[in-house]
């Protein structure tokens, strides 16, 4: 199987398709789920809130983005439980559709000066189809492309799927920059620019289906439905068995859910653009700093997927955990201090704790999980962790500001959120190379937190890398 042994040049082509599949697609949906964030923190609270005036219309504005998170686990739970039955990729192809039908609808919605209440409501409708549809795609995309890669490939492998959140935030950014600047600015942006980024989504989504089509299911799941292994309920075989794995693996994400939300979440798009506010800065400009932003975080994003292979995923999370801490104070002093080339640079310097502790995550979540409830355990780890983390950060950083006045509450939140992610994967075992395969669940089943002291059944040789 290619996962755990060296791949034929057959594999190996197979591997690259997956890739190129699962980038592509999660790009697709990640522009979807950003182009919503970014109109939240720009134009949003005028078009949909406006009754409720500036300031608690962007609080709406950016708790309409955060409620999206809180259906992610219905759709985790969903893809998880038909993705450990019926296959990861069907549940792939699924979630991109109903993230492409939701994002065009939005494009179409009328606003509050013609629909009155109507309008956010719809509004809000159409953001939940699109939380149901990220809480589904992540774990299928990370499964394809982890199952198909060498089990010394695995970082780099899971490293592309995770690549999809930058380019998704660096095509969102660069089409809103394109409308403000370019195509509609000014008020011809709020009287129908602002449709054109999602009506664009349909065309995407087309290109997204072709792709995740022609690429073939997963090698571990084929193996399980050969052998008819399939859990009957996976999620209820999860929280039985792996109850406070979910919680750590999820509590592992929510730092850099957190402070990536400052972007993808709009909140310094709004801080930096607001007329009254400290900086005042134009909607394009931030827009093309945003795209700069999401550059550096690909960048950094794949350089973690090679040191996840090299160094092991843990001591990766834990570098890029320390980075990212050690920014939060300097990303607001920069910014604060008006300068363009400053907010260059501190989303520059942001953009290295972000792709180092986001990067390994593929990989780290699928070596946690036994293969009979794994799309069931890295969904769900990842909606929590969403939840937790990056859900309503943005409203919560605006009522920091709104309530102090400046952005150190901001930056104190930021690490509080960092550390206890860093406590959490520090307390998980690094299990590189692990065998995937559903032979091999009773490795799977142990050890997977320092807590764990239980031995290797008798006759079962551990699979794990030697470092």
């Amino acid at each position: 199987m290619s996962s755990t042994r060296t791949q034929t040049p057959a594999q190996r082509a197979n591997s690259r398709r997956v890739a190129f599949a699962t980038i592509i697609g999660t790009t697709i949906e990640w522009y979807d789920f950003f182009i919503y964030a970014t109109a939240a923190g720009l134009i949003f609270a005028e078009l949909f809130f406006k009754p409720a005036g500036a300031q608690i219309g962007l609080l709406l504005s950016f708790a309409s983005v955060g409620i999206s998170f809180l259906f992610r686990p219905l759709g985790a739970f969903l893809a998880g439980h038909y993705g450990d039955k019926l296959g990861r990729r069907a549940m792939l192809v699924i979630t991109l559709i109903l993230m492409g039908a939701a994002t065009t609808l939005i494009g179409v919605l009328p606003t509050y000066a013609t629909a009155g209440a109507l309008a956010p409501i719809l509004l809000l409708s159409l953001r939940i189809l699109q939380g149901i549809s990220a809480g589904g795609e992540w774990g299928g995309a990370v499964l394809m492309a982890v199952e198909h890669a060498p089990k010394d490939g695995r970082g780099r492998a899971g490293a592309f799927p995770q690549l999809g959140v930058p380019l998704g935030m660096l095509l969102a950014s660069g089409v809103m920059a394109l409308m403000t600047g370019v195509i509609s600015p000014g008020e011809q942006f709020l009287a129908w620019g602002w449709r054109v980024p999602f009506l664009l989504s349909i065309v995407l989504i087309v290109v997204g289906f072709i792709v995740r089509r022609a690429v073939d299911e997963s090698p571990i799941f084929e193996e399980i439905a050969a052998k008819k292994k399939q859990t009957k309920v996976p999620i209820v075989e999860l929280f039985r068995k792996h109850w406070l794995l979910v919680i750590i693996a999820a509590l592992v994400f929510a730092g850099n859910n957190a402070a990536g939300y400052m972007t993808t979440g709009g909140f310094l798009q709004a801080y930096t653009t607001n007329p009254n506010g400290p900086i005042g800065f134009e909607r394009t400009d931030v827009l093309v700093a945003v795209s700069f932003a999401a550059t550096m975080w690909f960048l950094t994003t794949l350089l973690s997927g090679y040191l996840a292979d090299k160094i092991g995923r843990k001591r990766t999370y834990q570098i890029g955990f320390t980075a990212q801490a050690l920014c939060v104070f300097p990303l607001f002093w920069l910014i604060n201090s008006a300068s363009l080339p400053m907010l260059y640079l501190a989303f520059a310097l942001f953009a290295v704790g972000l792709g180092l502790a986001y990067g390994p995550q593929a990989a780290l979540y699928s070596e946690l999980f036994p293969a009979s409830v794994r799309f069931s355990g890295v969904s769900i780890s990842y909606a929590l962790g969403a939840i937790i983390g990056g859900a309503f950060a943005p409203m919560i950083a605006t009522a920091l500001v709104q309530a102090t006045g400046g952005t150190t509450a901001v930056s104190v939140y930021l690490l509080v959120m960092t550390l206890i992610s860093l406590t959490a994967v520090t307390l998980l075992k690094d299990r590189s190379g692990i065998d995937l395969s559903i032979e091999n669940q009773a490795e799977q089943e142990i050890g997977a937190t320092v807590f764990d002291k239980r031995e290797l059944p008798a006759g079962v040789e551990s699979t794990l890398i030697k470092r």
